[in-house]
């Protein structure tokens, strides 16, 4: 059967056996009366407001046989006065309504389902997110509820040209996926792209939210570590992003927006850089960038300069290793890589109230006593903590670890070929970068390459902003 029966008893039949009603203690169904007619309404528990629902009962009850309406769309007129209502008479689609949330209100002798749109979701506040913070600008950030998502966007945005559509993807799971743009600025060809991606896709379910959701819309190059999509977690930045043209995917379940498309320089801005004057966000941009440089560079070079200890001029002959080396640099660096991302690893799973003891021990522990200990020397452990300290300057992390890929590489490549392997493992960073695409099969590197002076300096600098120019 796929479309609504005019026999109550056929559509309630139905869907016991669809919604699994008696063994899922969660959906719910009531038989009342309205108007002489029998009726069932169908719910979710836990998506339905309680108060909405109470009031319209009361109203059903007290409809009267010579005031019940002849068919579905008169009693959605003119019984049902709660806003948001609407018609459907395929199961597929009363399915999904329920499952989401809304009510479905079935009528006997009427052929279609009434949808009644009363349900609220769980949901934290909108707090500034823990990882994309700033020192100024607002507080607020994404939450897991989408609907919450759009409308932090629309309180900034209150633009008629701002389009807001709603798709779905996952064959079980049917995750909703919203496209957030400016109609009169976004790339028409790009965004039509997109969407025939999110319609074709052949998935059973978005297991894991926007990674899925990206996994499954960037398929070239897997291997390339460097990040295809920019996301955040504070509304502001999105909505900046859908002000320059750009398109936002929200998905729901997810506390994050994903940003398309993006440049490496797209990756590497942040919002402090416009929350001050143009001075001191562009110092802000132009440190991050270069921290971000010598994040990659420090550690390899120091391998390649205690390979060569000739090279190093005499002024700086303090950096050469003071101690006796018990274990070969290069391992003591890959050790220290690898303990690093254990100790992120154990920061997160650490309850608050045991995370500074653990800390103090870890520090003491690895710090102190690996040096005494013969394992590590002091200069290698003071390099290691820098760059791991200077990863944190990168709020994306996917462009932290791209780079951490990358430095790992050259340190192979050094501790094996000396010279030639440094620059051949600079010569991969480069070619990585260049040979990445965007979604929307743009240049990575833009506008560096292909070259646009003008909207290269705009990356570069901190510019005032276009409404306090004159």
């Amino acid at each position: 059967m796929e479309k609504v029966s005019t026999l109550l008893s056929e559509n309630m039949v139905y869907l016991g056996k669809s919604l699994g009603v008696g063994t899922n203690f969660d959906v719910l169904y009531r038989v009342v009366e309205v108007g002489g007619r029998q009726a069932c309404l169908y719910m979710i528990d836990g998506f339905c407001k309680d108060e909405v629902m109470q009031k319209l009962m009361q109203h059903f009850m007290s409809v009267t046989p010579d005031k019940m309406p002849a068919d579905a769309y008169q009693m959605s007129k003119q019984l049902l006065c709660y806003g948001e209502v609407d018609l459907k008479e395929k199961w597929a689609e009363i399915e999904y309504a329920v499952m989401s949330g809304v009510v479905a209100m079935f009528v006997d002798g009427f052929d279609r389902c009434i949808l009644i749109d009363a349900r609220t979701y769980p949901a934290r506040s909108v707090s500034e997110p823990e990882k994309d913070k700033v020192l100024r600008g607002s507080k607020d950030g994404f939450v897991e509820t989408i609907v919450f998502n759009t409308a932090l966007i629309r309180r900034r945005i209150r633009s008629s040209q701002l389009r807001m559509v709603m798709m779905k993807a996952g064959t079980t799971s049917q995750t909703d996926i919203v496209l957030c743009y400016m109609e009169d600025r976004v790339d028409q060809e790009f965004l039509r792209r997109i969407k025939e991606r999110i319609l074709s896709l052949k998935v059973d379910a978005l297991s894991l939210n926007q990674e899925s959701l990206a996994e499954c819309l960037y398929q070239r190059r897997w291997y390339n570590p460097f990040p295809k999509f920019k996301y955040t977690e504070r509304p502001d930045t999105a909505a900046a992003q859908v002000l320059e043209g750009n398109i936002i995917i929200l998905v729901d379940n997810s506390p994050s927006a994903m940003i398309t498309p993006t440049t490496f320089f797209d990756v590497i801005e942040e919002a402090d850089d416009y929350y001050f004057p143009p001075i001191t966000g562009t110092y802000l941009r132009l440190s991050r960038m270069i921290i971000a440089i010598l994040t990659y560079l420090v550690t390899p070079t120091l391998l390649l300069l205690m390979k060569y200890p000739e090279w190093i001029p005499p002024q700086f002959s303090f950096i050469q290793l003071q101690d006796d080396i018990n274990v070969p640099l290069i391992w003591q660096f890959l050790i220290l890589e690898l303990a690093i991302d254990g100790l992120k690893l154990a920061a997160v799973n650490t309850p608050n109230m045991l995370s500074t003891p653990l800390s103090v021990m870890a520090a003491l522990v690895l710090g102190e006593f690996s040096v005494k200990s013969g394992w590590f020397n002091s200069e290698v452990m003071l390099y290691m903590a820098f760059v791991a300290v200077a990863n944190y300057t990168q709020n994306s992390l996917e462009m932290g670890y791209a780079l951490k890929f990358m430095r790992v590489v050259n340190l192979i490549l050094t501790a094996i070929f000396g010279l030639g392997g440094y620059l051949a493992g600079i010569a991969i960073l480069i070619f990585s970068i260049a040979t990445n695409r965007t979604v929307s099969k743009q240049s990575y590197l833009y506008p560096l390459f292909p070259f646009n002076g003008k909207q290269l300096w705009h990356q570069l600098v901190r510019t005032r902003m276009p409404g306090a120019r004159k």
